[in-house]
């Protein structure tokens, strides 16, 4: 059983993915941001780099999905494949910072991708408001993150919530982070699993 996290810079992804796989002995699958050789130099130059950098994410999160398809394992990923291409890229094409003719040849190798790896089994989208990511971000003091806007982030977020609107590919649920605390708050962490064992029941 495979299931996916998705949200916005900042909405608590990679804590939920650790806190869930602890609970429900899952393996856990991270994004690969420490060992991306594109990540600094897209914050510095996001028009020269972003196909490289986009191009980059999308192997590396095809790699995981067949990786732990193939693993046999019930896993939970940290990000998912269709926010690269549902969300990154094209609002980096949209901004003119990735040209039609680098956006076409993306969403081609996606869209390839895509036919070949299916949807989790479980989608989970972190909704976010944009000074709760701002304060989450500055916390977590990731050195190429600092200058990231809030247009950016806004826009961002425009885009996640159309995807989510249309998301049509398998069983979702939708957690508003602004009004809970599952990093401090027991009960809250205790009311995410109680929502996921909801969808588990009829799952199977």
């Amino acid at each position: 059983m495979q299931v996916a996290i998705a949200g916005n810079i900042g909405a608590g992804k990679t804590t939920l993915t650790k806190l869930l796989a602890k609970h429900y002995k899952w393996e856990p699958h991270y994004e690969d941001v420490v060992d991306n050789p594109y990540l600094d130099d897209f914050y510095h130059s996001m028009d020269r780099w972003s196909f490289n950098l986009q191009i980059y994410f999308l192997n590396s999160r095809f790699r995981q999905v067949l990786a732990m398809k193939s693993s046999g394992k019930n896993t939970i990923q940290d990000r998912t494949i269709y926010e690269d291409a549902h969300i990154f890229a094209p609002n980096l094409h949209a901004m003119g910072l990735m040209s039609n003719r680098d956006f076409d040849n993306y969403r081609q190798l996606f869209e390839l991708m895509e036919n070949l790896v299916g949807a989790p089994d479980l989608l989970i989208y972190l909704r976010s408001s944009i000074p709760n990511l701002v304060g989450q971000i500055h916390k977590r003091g990731r050195e190429y993150e600092n200058s990231i806007s809030i247009d950016y982030l806004n826009k961002l977020n425009e885009r996640y919530e159309n995807w989510i609107k249309g998301y049509d590919k398998g069983k979702l649920l939708i957690i508003d982070v602004d009004l809970i605390n599952f990093v401090d708050n027991p009960e809250d962490l205790g009311q995410i699993i109680n929502r996921i064992d909801a969808e588990f029941n009829g799952l199977f």
